[in-house]
């Protein structure tokens, strides 16, 4: 199956109850009148793309309608999908992996696919040639070390951990030291999810990154949050929460074949003006899918 179908596939649900609304928007189309707009933007809203992010590319919308002229329902809808393209725009969508070895922190609330997004990442990037080192920086949450296990065998790649309540800066010092030692290009950390303790989290990762800076200076680090894209504006919220105390760089949204709210994703880029890097599509391990802002809109719309 081709990327695009892959896409398409993935977020059936969000299609079709858009392509209700939408559909019947751009076919009973009689004009750009401001009854056309506000039933669009309410179709947005109801995708979850949120109230804010729904009216700004209402707003643009009408104004390309009138600077262009645009009179014809596709001209119309190939504005407004090239618009919300623009609003994804908000960064390179590629991870920044080019120092031997790079880091890459992931974190996010417990539940929202976490491990699995590290564990489908860890083959993807395998795949590419990358030899990936895991790192089970989780030690509070039980047996989450044992579940990164699982997916570091699975990916046939290897894994540093200690035991449950360990020092997560400890973990991440020992998986820096593995993987000069063995020629790593990328580690991937796991992260435990306390938002709920705001002030212990931070401290946590702020340790870590120190522990990072320190023994790999001028190292290239992304910050990928992992959001559950079923829970719409509750997982906006937390990805706010995450902005302010870990200086995220990428997110990834997944379980977006299990809603009908993708629209989420367009809000996530638009609101924090932090790149959407990943999507998680499927339960396969190739269903967590580099992002692409045109195909994901063209599948969308």
């Amino acid at each position: 199956m081709g990327f695009f179908e892959k896409i398409k596939n993935g977020l059936k649900k969000t299609r079709t109850a858009m392509a209700s609304t939408f559909g019947g928007i751009f076919s009973g189309f009689s004009g750009a009148n401001d009854e056309f707009y506000e039933e669009l933007e309410e179709s947005m809203i109801l995708a979850d793309m949120g109230v804010e992010t729904s009216c700004k590319a209402v707003e643009l919308l009408r104004q390309r309608v009138k600077e262009q002229k645009l009179r014809d329902a596709e001209e119309i809808r190939s504005a407004l999908k090239d618009i919300l393209v623009e609003m994804l725009d908000v960064g390179d969508t590629n991870l920044k992996i080019g120092t031997k070895p790079s880091v890459i922190l992931v974190i996010g609330v417990n539940g929202v696919g976490k491990t699995t997004t590290i564990g489908k990442l860890s083959h993807s990037l395998k795949e590419q040639g990358k030899k990936v080192l895991l790192c089970a920086g989780d030690t509070f949450r039980a047996a989450a070390a044992d579940q990164l296990e699982i997916w570091a065998n699975r990916s046939g790649v290897d894994i540093v951990r200690q035991h449950e309540g360990a020092d997560p800066a400890s973990v991440v010092f020992d998986a820096i030291s593995a993987a000069k030692a063995r020629g790593v290009d990328v580690i991937l950390c796991d992260t435990a999810g306390r938002l709920h303790n705001k002030a212990n989290l931070m401290n946590e990762l702020g340790k870590i990154s120190r522990i990072i800076d320190r023994e790999l200076p001028g190292a290239d680090k992304e910050v990928l949050l992992v959001l559950d894209g079923t829970t719409g504006q509750n997982g906006l919220m937390q990805a706010k929460q995450f902005k302010e105390i870990a200086g995220v760089t990428a997110i990834a949204l997944t379980k977006l074949d299990g809603t009908a709210k993708g629209g989420i994703v367009v809000a996530v880029a638009d609101s924090l003006q932090i790149p959407v890097k990943y999507i998680g599509v499927g339960e396969q391990m190739d269903d967590l899918m580099p992002f692409d802002a045109r195909a994901f809109i063209d599948a969308l719309i």
